[in-house]
């Protein structure tokens, strides 16, 4: 086929032979299976973790799950990559050879061993990280082995005081997903959060980001509501996230750990006052233009679960930027985004009427009236009704009469 797609970030044309029949993003690591149908390999291979026994594109049913890598077509990729640099395409590198079983069996075995050296299982933890690093096959290969287990009791082994041993465990377990089993387990032991809280004040912030996506992680996979609400009751768990929210933006990780952590302890209602006590507020409001669009989208939610309580709220009303922020996200980056937007600016002009001011100064007729127009879900059209509903009375009259926003006025009537 010589059908051409055009991708959103290049100035060039993919041709539609190197695109992954899955995501459609340029292949790296061309795989093909049975069928004869080629796609990138982490697109497989996560079709086939989450389930499926069929080929994506013809449907029929796979007996045989063998990934062939197509070393014609990478090179063809690889060629043509090169001939558009100056296009703004990078060099797709030649992917890491899979990681040896034997190897990874060695190294757990090294790094599990309290009768090897302290330095050795150090060593041993690292390269099992730069393992984990390469490649999707290596972590699965990895974590085949039980590798959580002996992780967990490296990092909470209590008659061990060897602190670069367990940040090591800490750094590579991460990489891995815990069991709702594992996350329970860890959440039911007090003493094992409150030591994570406190690696989050750590002196490294990649011990600190570990720490905290490790706290997610565990608060995520537990289901219990009473689980969720003790680990955030934790004395300073919010500060340490806080902290690392303040995390510059050339380190993007802390960023987005950060904000995960923040919007999974907030979920109980009854801790989101310690949240707001340790100024989450201030700092989502700082930082909301420095997320990548999922992230921003939880710190929309997260701003909106804080206005639940009246203490958020307040330090929301109270806060300069919460109105121009809030206005300015409308529709810029998602239709769910907008929806939280809405909601939260709903609140604050609610509760007060400087607010309400600031939101007409802002000129936030606009974009609500847009809202009301658009293909919007229907919870944040409700919002925006309710929120020009509320704002009827604070528009001055003189602005009515002159301004361009009222030409669709008769929006304003039926609520």
């Amino acid at each position: 086929m010589s059908v051409n797609l055009e991708p959103l970030d290049l100035g060039v044309p993919i041709p539609y032979h190197f695109r992954c029949p899955i995501s459609l993003d340029l292949m790296r690591e061309p795989v093909t299976i049975t069928t004869g149908q080629t796609y990138d390999r982490t697109s497989i291979q996560s079709w086939f973790a989450a389930g499926n026994t069929t080929c994506p594109v013809t449907r029929a049913p796979l007996y045989d799950f063998t990934l062939i890598p197509n070393h014609t077509l990478r090179r063809l990729i690889q060629d043509w990559c090169v001939s558009n640099g100056d296009f703004g395409v990078e060099q797709i590198q030649s992917p890491a050879r899979p990681a040896n079983p034997s190897l990874v069996r060695t190294l757990l075995n090294q790094a599990s061993s309290e009768t090897c050296t302290t330095q050795s299982r150090i060593s041993a933890l690292r390269s099992l990280r730069r393992l984990a690093s390469e490649s999707e096959r290596n972590r699965s290969l990895i974590g085949s082995y039980n590798v959580r287990r002996i992780l967990l009791h490296i990092l909470f082994d209590t008659d061990s005081d060897c602190f670069e041993l367990k940040h090591e465990s800490l750094a590579l377990l991460v990489c891995f997903s815990l069991a709702d089993s594992e996350c329970v387990s860890i959440a039911s032991e007090p003493e094992r959060i409150k030591y994570l809280s406190r690696l989050m004040f750590h002196s490294s912030i990649d011990v600190r980001v570990d720490s905290a996506a490790l706290i997610e992680s565990v608060v995520s996979g537990t289901r219990s509501l009473e689980l969720q609400a003790q680990i955030s009751s934790v004395d300073d768990i919010y500060g340490g996230v806080v902290d690392i929210l303040k995390s510059p933006v050339s380190f993007p990780r802390a960023l987005k750990v950060g904000i995960k952590a923040l919007f999974a302890l907030c979920l109980p209602k009854q801790t989101r006052h310690k949240a707001v006590a340790a100024g989450a507020p201030a700092i989502l409001l700082d930082r909301l233009n420095d997320f990548e669009k999922c992230d921003a989208e939880r710190a929309l939610v997260t701003i909106e679960l804080l206005c639940r309580i009246p203490e958020g709220l307040a330090a929301l009303a109270g806060h300069a930027l919460t109105v121009p922020q809030l206005v300015k996200t409308i529709l810029k980056i998602s239709d769910r985004a907008t929806a939280n937007a809405a909601a939260a600016l709903l609140a604050v002009c609610s509760e007060s009427e400087e607010c309400r001011r600031k939101a007409v100064a802002a000129r936030v007729l606009t974009p609500l009236l847009l809202v009301v127009q658009s293909d919007c879900t229907e919870r944040a059209k409700r919002k925006a009704k309710m929120l020009l509903k509320l704002l009827r009375e604070s528009w001055p009259q003189d602005c009515v009469g002159n301004s361009d926003d009222f030409a669709c006025s008769e929006l304003l009537v039926p609520f």
